[in-house]
C-alpha cells in the first residue's frame, strides 16, 4: 500500500482537469490541488490497508469539499447575480472530487499494472452536470463507459469510487454501459437520450469518450430530430401541467415550472441535438435565435440560476420551489429592498416573472419553429380535407399558422401591430413563430401616435368584444409585450406579484383570467355554476363598459395609495382614449373605484341587517350599476385562483343582490326590521303546521326581534325542534351539511351563560373547523341559540364521517371537560411559509352600520386560534356578541363582530372603545408570539 506521492495521479492518465474560464474565484481557492495531493500522498504512504486508505481519502476530500463550498458561497453572496461563474465553480469542485476519488480507487485501491484493451474506462458527466452547471446541492450524474462488457477490475474501481462519493454525502446518479448499450437505451428512452445530449468527458480513456460522441451523432441524433422534438414538446407540456399550468403561479418552481430553467434547457437540447453544437452561443450562427435574443436568454439564464443557487444555499439542500418564506430570504440575499410602496420581495418576484415570461414564450416560439422545420408534412389526404383559412396581404398562412407575407409591408403601417391579433382571431389560427418574433422585435412602432389613434383603439376594443375569446388575444399580446406597449398604464402590473397567499397569479394574469371568466359566462358555459351572472348578461348589459372595467380594475396596484382610487384615476384618462362616451367612462370609473364594495359587503357584513342593504343600495344607486358590479365581482373572485370561488360566496352575493335589487325597485323604506320579522314568523308558522297550537305559540313568543331578522327560515325550524322540551342540564346539537352553501351548519341550543360564543369558537377550532359565519341569540326564557356555518381546511362541508367527532368535541367543551385555551396552545402555530407575510392589525368601530349594534372589524393575520382569542377577550370585557362574520383572504383574516355592552347599548364611549381595542391588540400580539414559537 505504500507508494510515492507522484503516483497519486499516474503519468499515463488522461484527465480533463483544466479549470474552466471565468470561475467565481481562482481555481486553487475552490480546490487546492497541490495541498490535496500532498495530503493524499501522506495518506497513501501510511495507510495499512484498503479500508483505512478509503476512509482517509474520504476525510481529505471532505475537508476540501467543505472548504471549496464555503469559498464559493462567500464569493457568490458578495456578487449575488454572478450565476454562471458560480455554477461553473460548483461543477469544477465536483470534477476535482470525482476525478481524485476515481484516481485513488484506480491507482491505489485496485491498481492494474498491465491493463488490456477491454479494461479501458472512461468517466463522463451527463445531464446538468455534463453541461458544467451545478447549484450547491445538484445531483451528480455519471456515466462509466467501457468498450465491452464490464470487467471485474472496472467494476471494483467504479464501486469503490461510488462508495467514496456517497461517504461525501453526494447525490450520485450513475450507470455503467458500453457504447452499444448507450445507443440502444437512448433509442428507447428519451430521458437517457437527453442526458447524453450534454455529455462531458471527465477522466480516463479519452478516445472511448470521443467514440461515444461520434456514434451518438451519426447513429442516433442525426436521423431522429423530429421524434426528439416531439418528445421534448410533450414532456414540456406535461411538466407545465404538473406544476400548475400557469407561468404566474405565485410559488413557482425555478427548475420545472413554466418559464423556468428546464424550459431554457429544452431550447439548448434541441439546438444541440439538431446542429451538433457544444455551446449555446453557437446557436446564433444556425439562426436558432438572433444575437439579441441570445443575449436576452443569457440574462434570463443568469437570473434564474442565481435564484436557484440562493435557494439551495438558504435551504441547505436541493430546493427548487420558490415558496413564500424562501422568496423573502432570496430577495434579501440578492439585495432587493423595500421602496415605491412595495416590499423588496415584490420587486424581486416581478423581476423573476419578467424573466420567466421571456424564457417561456421565446422557448415556445423556437421549439414550435424547430418542430415545423423538422417534422414531416401532413399526408396529402389530410391536407386536402383540412380547410385552409384564407387571409390577404400583408398576412399569409404558413403551416396552418398566421404569419407575415412581407415584413417590410407589414412594418410600414404600425397599425398592423394590432391588426395581426385581430386577423389571428378572425381566421381562428395561431400566430406563426416568425410573426411573433417580428412583432416582439418591433415594439418601438407602438408609439404615442398609435396609442392615441382612434382606429387603433377601436381595433383594440374589438379584440375584447368581437370574437368571443378575448383572453387568447390579450394573453398573446401580453406575452409579446404589445399590451403594455399599447396601454402604458397596464405595463407596471405586468408580472407584478402580490405577496400574499390569497392571489394565485400575478396582477396581469389575474386580469386576463377575469376577462376569460367573463367571456365564458357570455358564451353560456357557466350557466349551471353561475345562474345569477349568466342571467344578468342574458338580460343585457353594456359589454364595453364591463370589459374595459375588468381590464383596468387592478392597474392601480403597486402604489402607496388605494389601488381602487388610483385605478379610477387611470380609467378617467384611458377611457376617452379608447373611445368611450362620457357616460360610459364615468361608469367604468365608478366600477373600478367600487370594485371591492360588493365583495366586502357580502363577506364582511351581516346582510340580514337592513342598514347594510340600505347603505349598499345608496352606494350603487341603480339596477344597471348593480348588474355590472355583480358580474365584475363574480369574475374578480373567480380570477383570483382555483378554489377561491365557492357556493358560500355565491349564496352571499346572490342574497345581497336580491335584497339590493328589491330595495332599488321597491324603495329603501321597505327594507326594515318589522317587515323581515313578520315574513319570518309567517314562514315558521307554516312550517310548524303539524305542531300543537300551544307549542307553536310558545315558540313564536320566546324570541326577540333580531332572532327573526338574522336567521334564514330553515334555521328557525331547526331551533324550534331543539328548544322543544329542552332540558336545562345538557346542550342540544344539530349538525347538517349544507352543500348549497359549501358549509356545515352547526346549531346549538342550551341554557345561556357568559362566554358561550367563545367556548363554541374554541371547540370548533380544536377540530380544525373554519368558521365563516356565526350568530347567537338569547331567548326571553333564558336559552341561547347559536348557529355556526363551518368549512374544513379545503373550504368544503365536513364529511359525514367527521361529524361524530365534531359533536363529541363540542359537547365536551360545553360541559367543561375540555378547556379550549389549554387544548389550543400546541395547535395554534403558524406554518413556516406563512411567517414571511406582514399583515398589519387594523381594528375599527362602526356605530352607523347597524341600528342596534356596534360593529367591530378586526383585520389581522389569520391563525388557528385567532377567533377564540378575540371572542374570549370580548367575553372577558363583558361584551355581548350577537353575530360574527368571518372572512379569510389567504394569510389575512377579517373578523367582524356585531356587539352590545352589558346594558344592551352600543359602545358610544370613546374611552371604552380605546380600552377594548387595546385589549384586542394585546390578545392578537400574544397569540402571534405563541404561534411563531
Amino acid at each position: 500500500m505504500h507508494r510515492a506521492a507522484s503516483t497519486v495521479l499516474a503519468a499515463d492518465d488522461t484527465v480533463a482537469d483544466t479549470p474552466p474560464a471565468d470561475l467565481i474565484l481562482p481555481a486553487d481557492r475552490i480546490f487546492d490541488d497541490a495541498a490535496v495531493l500532498a495530503r493524499l500522498a501522506e495518506v497513501v504512504a501510511s495507510a495499512p490497508d484498503a479500508r483505512t486508505l478509503r476512509a482517509a481519502t474520504v476525510g481529505v476530500l471532505k475537508q476540501a469539499q467543505k472548504d471549496g463550498r464555503a469559498a464559493i458561497a462567500a464569493a457568490f453572496l458578495a456578487e449575488p447575480f454572478r450565476a454562471s461563474p458560480t455554477t461553473r465553480a460548483y461543477s469544477y469542485l465536483t470534477d476535482r472530487i470525482v476525478t481524485t476519488a476515481l484516481d485513488v480507487a484506480r491507482n491505489h485501491l485496485h491498481p492494474l499494472p498491465n491493463p488490456t484493451g477491454s479494461e479501458r474506462l472512461s468517466v463522463i458527466a451527463v445531464g446538468g452536470y455534463g453541461r458544467g452547471e451545478m447549484a450547491p446541492h445538484s445531483d451528480v450524474d455519471l456515466l462509466f463507459l467501457t468498450p465491452y462488457k464490464i470487467t471485474p477490475w472496472a467494476e471494483s474501481v467504479i464501486e469503490f469510487t461510488l462508495y467514496m462519493l456517497w461517504d461525501l454525502k453526494m447525490k450520485v446518479g450513475h450507470a455503467s454501459r458500453t457504447i452499444k448499450d448507450c445507443l440502444r437505451l437512448a433509442t428507447e428512452d428519451f430521458t437517457i437520450r437527453t442526458s447524453l445530449v450534454e455529455y462531458r468527458y471527465l477522466t480516463g480513456d479519452a478516445d472511448l469518450a470521443a467514440e461515444l460522441g461520434k456514434r451518438l451523432w451519426t447513429d442516433l441524433f442525426k436521423s431522429t430530430a423530429p421524434e426528439f422534438i416531439d418528445a421534448k414538446l410533450e414532456e414540456r407540456a406535461q411538466r407545465h401541467r404538473k406544476q400548475g399550468g400557469q407561468r404566474y403561479m405565485v410559488e413557482p418552481n425555478v427548475k420545472e415550472g413554466k418559464g423556468g430553467l428546464r424550459d431554457l434547457q429544452s431550447l439548448y437540447w434541441i439546438g444541440k441535438y439538431i446542429h451538433g453544437v457544444r455551446a449555446a452561443s453557437d446557436l446564433v450562427r444556425f439562426k436558432v435565435f438572433t444575437q439579441t435574443e441570445y443575449e436576452a436568454f443569457r440574462a434570463a439564464h443568469e437570473f434564474l440560476w442565481a435564484v436557484r443557487c440562493h435557494l439551495h444555499l438558504i435551504a441547505g439542500r436541493a430546493q427548487d420551489q420558490l415558496t413564500f418564506d424562501m422568496q423573502v430570504a432570496v430577495s434579501e440575499a440578492m439585495g432587493y429592498r423595500d421602496g415605491g410602496g412595495r416590499r423588496g420581495v415584490e420587486h424581486f418576484m416581478q423581476a423573476y416573472f419578467r424573466q420567466a415570461t421571456m424564457v417561456g414564450d421565446l422557448t415556445r416560439i423556437f421549439l414550435v419553429a424547430q418542430e415545423r422545420t423538422h417534422t414531416k408534412a401532413a399526408p396529402m389526404l389530410e391536407r386536402l380535407l383540412k380547410r385552409k383559412p384564407k387571409t390577404a396581404a400583408p398576412y399569409a398562412i404558413k403551416q396552418n399558422r398566421l404569419t407575415v407575407s412581407g415584413p417590410k409591408t407589414f412594418l410600414s403601417d404600425p397599425l398592423n401591430m394590432l391588426r395581426i391579433f385581430d386577423e389571428s382571431m378572425r381566421t381562428g389560427t395561431l400566430m406563426h413563430p416568425d410573426a411573433m418574433r417580428l412583432v416582439a422585435a418591433n415594439l418601438h412602432l407602438i408609439d404615442r401616435t398609435l396609442q392615441n389613434d382612434p382606429d387603433a383603439n377601436k381595433l383594440f376594443l374589438g379584440l375584447m368584444l368581437k370574437h368571443g375569446n378575448p383572453e387568447r388575444a390579450l394573453r398573446r399580446m401580453n406575452e409579446l409585450g404589445v399590451l403594455g406597449a399599447f396601454l402604458p398604464e397596464f405595463a407596471p402590473v405586468v408580472a407584478m406579484m402580490q405577496f400574499n397567499m390569497y392571489h394565485h397569479y400575478t396582477v396581469d394574469e389575474h386580469i386576463i383570467q377575469c376577462i376569460s371568466h367573463l367571456s365564458q359566462i357570455e358564451r353560456g358555459e357557466l350557466a349551471d355554476a353561475l345562474p345569477l351572472a349568466t342571467g344578468i348578461l342574458v338580460g343585457g348589459v353594456n359589454r364595453k363598459v364591463l370589459y374595459v372595467a375588468l381590464l383596468l380594475h387592478d392597474v392601480g396596484k403597486g402604489r402607496t395609495e388605494d389601488h381602487s382610487i388610483v385605478g379610477a384615476q387611470i380609467a378617467r384618462r384611458v377611457c376617452p382614449r379608447l373611445g368611450l362616451s362620457k357616460k360610459d367612462s364615468d361608469t367604468v370609473e365608478w366600477l373600478i373605484r367600487a370594485h371591492l364594495l360588493m365583495s366586502d359587503t357580502a363577506q364582511k357584513r351581516d346582510i340580514s341587517e337592513p342598514r347594510t342593504i340600505r347603505g349598499f343600495a345608496k352606494a350603487v344607486k341603480s339596477v344597471e350599476r348593480l348588474n355590472l358590479l355583480t358580474v365584475l365581482t363574480v369574475c374578480d373572485i373567480r380570477g383570483v385562483g382555483p378554489g377561491t370561488w365557492n357556493n358560500w360566496k355565491a349564496v352571499l352575493l346572490r342574497n345581497l343582490y336580491a335584497a339590493t335589487r328589491s330595495a332599488l325597485e321597491n324603495g329603501l323604506e321597505d327594507v326594515n326590521r318589522e317587515t323581515r320579522e313578520n315574513v319570518a314568523k309567517r314562514s315558521l308558522r307554516d312550517a310548524l303546521s303539524g305542531w300543537d297550537a300551544v307549542d307553536v305559540k310558545r315558540e313564536m313568543g320566546r324570541h326577540y326581534g333580531p332572532y327573526w331578522q338574522g336567521l334564514p327560515p330553515a334555521t328557525h325550524v331547526i331551533f324550534a325542534g331543539l328548544l322543544r322540551d329542552i332540558p336545562d342540564d345538557a346542550p342540544r346539537i344539530d349538525l347538517m351539511p349544507d352543500p348549497d352553501r359549501d358549509a356545515t351548519r352547526a346549531c346549538f341550543a342550551m341554557v345561556d351563560h357568559p362566554g358561550l360564543f367563545s367556548r363554541l369558537s374554541g371547540a370548533l377550532a380544536l377540530v380544525g373547523a373554519n368558521i365563516v359565519d356565526a350568530r347567537t341569540y338569547t331567548s326571553k326564557d333564558g336559552y341561547a341559540t347559536a348557529v355556526f356555518w363551518l368549512q374544513d381546511a379545503d373550504g368544503h362541508p365536513f364529511e359525514e364521517s367527521r361529524l361524530t367527532r365534531l359533536r363529541q368535541m363540542i359537547h365536551k367543551t360545553l360541559m367543561g371537560e375540555i378547556v379550549p385555551r389549554d387544548a389550543l396552545a400546541d395547535r395554534d402555530k403558524l406554518p413556516k411559509r406563512m411567517r414571511a407575510f406582514r399583515v398589519p392589525t387594523t381594528i375599527t368601530f362602526d356605530n352607523e352600520g347597524s341600528e342596534i349594534y356596534t360593529i367591530i372589524e378586526v383585520d389581522t393575520r389569520d391563525r388557528p386560534g385567532l377567533l377564540f382569542d378575540l371572542t374570549r377577550t370580548l367575553a372577558n370585557a363583558h361584551v355581548y356578541i350577537a353575530s360574527a362574520v368571518i372572512a379569510t383572504y389567504g394569510e389575512q383574516a377579517v373578523d367582524t363582530f356585531y356587539v352590545k355592552d352589558l346594558t344592551g347599548l352600543k359602545f358610544h364611549s370613546e374611552s371604552k372603545r380605546h380600552s377594548l381595542e387595546r385589549r384586542l391588540r394585546e390578545a392578537i400580539d400574544r397569540g402571534v408570539e405563541r404561534a411563531q414559537t
